[in-house]
């Protein structure tokens, strides 16, 4: 098989995680302090792969460069492709065929989160050089997903997006592998019933014209981070997977379990349950930071208790006396509270924010 290249669907306008999105690419916004996307790419750069090609949408494109720039930090080559809009999966990997030519590749959404990366599924499509490697796992609410029925002998048998009744709950798991026969079956389909080119519709082709798609049921977790309450589940996963590691400034403070605190921070008469991660520049003083807390560089946390949240770069929670629990606070976001009366609050709150309680 020839060298593989990567393609990472980046250009989605994140309405689901609005109002962070707002001002942000879904795809940037941090789990335990990394962006999204980061962890996308360093799966492919463990792989093995070393060409990847990004589709970004015109409205969040510059912010995604700017993020990523030319891959040399993950070990790989980075070519942006533009997707004027969002017409659908299989109209990005069309769109990206000047640039994947005659690869096969590995597509992944951007915004998902794979336990254990993809080395094992890459050696596995090398191996038995199938047209298509479809990644699936039970959901609760296949409605949602893209749906594969499985024959007697294992084989894909055909592939729904989200049909109202679903025949199974294996949902199709935001990573595919595709030799070139894909960009055929993609111009072979027609816009579904909502407008776009599904990927699930050209799979299907591949499966209707005898091509042999094997499927992968994912044993490890798998995460679409495209809603709040994913991204905190998201953030968990990650966070329980953390080693120690104090590298800032302990000031009468204690740091329980697994905590990384970032070169530049400092925590004074505070505690720190993990896992939790604190990033440089960070202050936490007089305070309490819970388990599951990624909290990002240069925010403050003072008189507070924060647990389970994400923080991004530049917020700050002040006087709050009470528990900010399951929170998504955007970039230079400002939280403060004026009279003391003991509560327990829960945000989302975009970007350059700030929010006064009395």
């Amino acid at each position: 098989m020839d060298e593989l290249k990567g393609l990472i669907l980046s250009g989605g306008r994140g309405t689901r995680l609005r109002p962070i999105t707002f001002t942000s690419a879904k795809q940037l916004v941090p789990v335990a302090n990394k962006p999204v996307l980061f962890y996308g790419i360093e799966a492919m750069a463990a792989a093995g792969i070393r060409e990847v090609g990004i589709i970004i949408a015109p409205e969040t494109g510059d912010e995604i460069r700017a993020a990523a720039g030319d891959g040399s930090q993950f070990g790989v080559r980075i070519e942006y492709i533009v997707q004027d809009e969002p017409a659908g999966l299989a109209h990005a990997v069309l769109t990206a065929e000047p640039f994947l030519s005659e690869s096969p590749f590995v597509m992944y959404l951007g915004d998902n989160l794979l336990q254990g990366g993809m080395e094992e599924l890459v050696s596995d499509f090398r191996a038995e050089a199938p047209e298509a490697l479809i990644l699936l796992t039970p959901v609760p609410d296949p409605q949602n997903y893209g749906v594969a029925e499985l024959g007697g002998d294992g084989s894909v048998v055909r592939l729904v997006e989200k049909p109202p009744e679903p025949a199974t709950d294996l949902a199709l798991v935001g990573v595919y592998m595709f030799t070139p026969q894909i960009h055929d079956a993609a111009r072979a389909i027609e816009p579904s019933a909502r407008g776009e080119l599904e990927i699930t519709d050209a799979i299907q082709w591949l499966v209707d014209n005898g091509k042999r798609v094997e499927p992968h049921v994912v044993r490890g977790w798998w995460k679409d981070t495209g809603r709040l309450e994913d991204m905190l589940e998201a953030n968990r996963l990650i966070l329980d997977t953390v080693v120690r590691q104090i590298d800032g400034v302990l000031d009468e403070a204690q740091v329980d379990g697994r905590v990384v605190v970032e070169a530049g921070a400092l925590l004074e008469r505070a505690t720190v349950r993990g896992p939790a991660i604190i990033g440089a520049g960070a202050v936490v003083r007089d305070a309490y930071v819970g388990p599951y807390t990624a909290i990002g560089r240069n925010c403050v946390v003072e008189h507070s208790e924060v647990e389970h949240s994400i923080l991004l770069e530049g917020s700050s929670v002040r006087n709050l006396d009470g528990r900010m629990e399951s929170s998504l606070l955007g970039r230079d976001v400002a939280i403060a509270r004026g009279a003391r009366q003991p509560r327990a609050y829960r945000f989302m709150v975009g970007d350059k924010s700030e929010i006064g309680i009395l």
